[in-house]
């Protein structure tokens, strides 16, 4: 498999060599924005957004990602909208691409995958790689050291407990939790009186 052949299967979704040469070398190209970004300190915050505008492969306004991020392929094939928070260790494994939308928080230790590697034995001896995208909606809040594999859709609105696992697709609008993710319940009436278990919300909503 040539390097022209390894790069449109990647492309494409299909199995494919990502060790090739080629793409090693424009992977590591694009890690070293990453790399710059998190020997950065947090009073620098015109620096960081320059350094997302160069490593994203789109970023809307007021984005943040706390260092250290994480990234195989430097963010270049993560994708923002406006009003994106990330905390403390956001791994993105964007081989292929991550597709989040606005006003999304995404919780410290969370890993979002788009790379995954066969069952078959004999081709993960050849380190054979597959990529399929990730789709996180709008408004999604994304829990502490949860998971997003391959493929995942996530609906807007909705709320990724805590250490989820999130394998299949998540609905608009709910509360999924656990490993593997499921949904709990709708988002409801209940959740524009109380923040917190009986605890009131004291503040107008939108």
């Amino acid at each position: 498999m040539d390097a022209q052949e390894s790069k449109k299967r990647m492309e494409e979704g299909r199995l494919y060599l990502p060790m090739d040469e080629s793409i090693i070398e424009k992977q590591f190209a694009c890690m070293e924005l990453m790399y710059e970004y998190n020997a950065t300190h947090s009073s620098e915050g015109k620096k960081r957004q320059e350094l997302l505008k160069k490593m994203l492969a789109e970023v809307g306004e007021d984005c943040y990602i706390e260092a250290p991020f994480y990234s195989n392929w430097g963010g270049s094939h993560v994708h923002f909208g406006k009003n994106v928070y990330a905390n403390f260790n956001f791994t993105a494994v964007d081989d292929g691409h991550i597709y989040i939308g606005d006003y999304v928080m995404i919780a410290p230790n969370v890993t979002i995958a788009t790379a995954a590697h066969p069952v078959e034995p004999s081709l993960r001896r050849q380190a054979m790689q597959y990529n399929v995208d990730v789709h996180i909606g709008n408004n999604v809040w994304i829990g502490a050291g949860a998971v997003i594999l391959p493929g995942v859709t996530i609906g807007e609105n909705s709320v990724i407990g805590a250490g989820s696992v999130v394998t299949k697709d998540i609905p608009a609008n709910v509360v999924a939790v656990g490993n593997p993710c499921r949904v709990l319940r709708e988002i409801g009436e209940r959740d524009r009186e109380y923040y917190y278990r009986d605890r009131k919300i004291d503040l107008p909503l939108e």
